[in-house]
């Protein structure tokens, strides 16, 4: 933590430097249990916790750390006011699974608050009311069809003229009575109940396929084997397709935090901005100090101005607006929506029984991963849940997914086809120290990066996923794609799936 009015060098979320989380080993064998979980964020650590409870062996693998993902970037808001969404709901879905979406939510809070009184979790929770703002007149009729949605799904909310932020706003609807708290403080209990009740956890243990033979096995990039009846794939973007074309139906986004320490006492509430750019506020205490959390500047993965260009951004409206004092943290998260922005909860594909998926929470993981573990898990175990078909991957609305499938892919396919024709004069010699360029070496396209101590860091910039053309990200230092999201560190390794293979390193010397 730091505590100055620069922004911190290197990003840092607040939630994991704020624990000591246990370490786990890596997977070194073949090993049989009855589920198998590849992903360790709130949805495979609370699918863990459930399972295990039912007596059932269960082992969860993570390829990086558990619960530094997506988990551990977040914001942490536990509600079920997903931005202007209930409106939208009804006109696509109809009003019964646009109430069956809210009574998720609301499950999804009670079940957190259910864990914690049962385990006497002390995780930062506190009741807050959810505030949508805008200063658009465009967004006032918005809030006001959403009221309308609110009534006749019995949401209690309430349309307001002022909130208590001294920022430029002309409209707000509220929605009462949601929460937040402090996620891993939270799932660090669950992760230590699950062991204890016999689940087995694995890091640095990257999943690549799933086989059949009698049962489903998990196969990791070592060779290893999870024998399993049932795979849970909860590893953010799906390491496991089934033939479910999850790629194309998905887009990845990133959004960045900053916590500051500010003159201005935080009122009550959690607020987001209902017009881009996305502004959300929230406060947390960090020895017993009060800090604002300023988050927003949503784009695609590997898309649009230089990372480090939504820092500022983020910083300049802090400045603006709450007489900062000091930076603590900085941070950013990458999430997946779907084409109708109702999350994949389910079987992978028709077909498979067995290899259930949950992904596309567009953001909104805290309530949205953990009725995604609860659906999984009642499924497991031979019980229905009210939300199965609301979720069900194998759904494709008419409107408007295809609209937003053809525009998706078609982005995709020009970022492919213009990573391939773009040209390049960059040399490496016009490098600064903890900078990258693209260059071209021995005819062909590649990303080279100039560390702290001028050593330099080549790669194939092609992703190893369909192959398009990486881009470079100055706020985390890591190789983005624009296509599917996956991100690589500066050294080529994988950070964020889809991609299973690491970028092909380059000798500089060699060209």
């Amino acid at each position: 933590m730091t505590d100055s009015k620069e922004m911190p060098q290197f990003p840092e979320p607040y939630w994991r430097e704020s624990i000591d989380f246990p370490s786990f080993p890596k997977l070194e064998e073949k090993i049989k249990v009855d589920v198998g979980i590849v992903g360790g964020g709130i949805v495979g650590v609370t699918a863990a916790y459930l399972l295990s409870k039912q007596n059932l062996t269960v082992a969860l693998i993570d390829a990086g750390v558990i619960l530094n993902g997506t988990t551990g970037h977040t914001t942490a808001k536990i509600t079920a006011q997903h931005g202007l969404i209930y409106d939208e709901l009804m006109k696509h879905f109809g009003e019964d699974k646009a109430k069956l979406y809210y009574e998720a939510q609301i499950e999804a809070k009670q079940l957190i608050e259910k864990h914690m009184d049962e385990h006497n979790i002390d995780c930062d929770y506190e009741t807050q009311d959810a505030v949508i703002y805008t200063n658009s007149d465009d967004y006032i009729t918005k809030l006001e069809n959403e009221k309308t949605a609110y009534d006749q799904l019995g949401i209690e909310g309430d349309l307001i003229d002022k909130i208590p932020l001294d920022i430029p706003h002309k409209k707000a609807l509220m929605m009462k009575n949601q929460a937040q708290f402090h996620p891993l403080k939270y799932l660090k209990v669950l992760a230590e109940e699950s062991i204890k009740n016999g689940a087995q956890f694995y890091e640095n243990t990257t999943a690549i396929d799933v086989e059949y033979n009698k049962h489903p096995a998990i196969i990791t990039r070592d060779g290893h084997r999870i024998i399993c009846r049932y795979v849970f794939v909860a590893s953010h973007f799906p390491f496991y397709d089934g033939q479910g074309f999850y790629p194309t139906r998905m887009y990845a986004e990133r959004s960045y935090v900053l916590a500051a320490k500010a003159a201005k006492k935080y009122p009550r509430g959690m607020y987001i901005s209902a017009e881009e750019p996305t502004r959300s506020l929230r406060s947390i205490t960090v020895n017993g100090e009060e800090l604002w959390l300023v988050a927003g500047e949503n784009h695609k993965t590997g898309q649009g101005k230089a990372t480090l260009e939504h820092y500022q951004a983020l910083q300049d409206f802090a400045e603006k607006h709450l007489d900062v004092q000091a930076y603590a943290y900085r941070w950013s998260a990458q999430d997946l929506t779907t084409l109708d922005k109702v999350p994949f909860v389910g079987r992978i594909s028709a077909e498979e029984e067995a290899v259930f998926v949950a992904t596309g929470f567009r953001k909104w993981g805290m309530t949205n991963g953990t009725i995604a573990a609860k659906i999984i898990s009642d499924k497991i175990v031979g019980n229905d849940s009210p939300y199965e078909e609301l979720y069900t991957p194998s759904r494709f609305q008419a409107d408007p997914s295809i609209r937003k499938f053809m525009r998706i892919n078609a982005d995709v396919a020009k970022h492919l086809i213009k990573g391939k024709l773009e040209f390049t004069d960059n040399r490496i010699q016009d490098l600064a120290a903890d900078d990258a360029t693209v260059v071209r070496l021995n005819g062909r396209r590649a990303g080279v990066y100039k560390d702290k101590n001028e050593t330099l860091h080549a790669i194939d910039s092609t992703c190893t996923h369909m192959g398009c053309e990486v881009e470079w990200n100055s706020g985390e230092r890591t190789w983005d794609c624009p296509c599917h999201g996956s991100r690589f560190s500066y050294t080529g390794d994988v950070i964020e799936g889809p991609a299973k293979r690491p970028l092909e390193r380059i000798d500089i010397e060699k060209g």
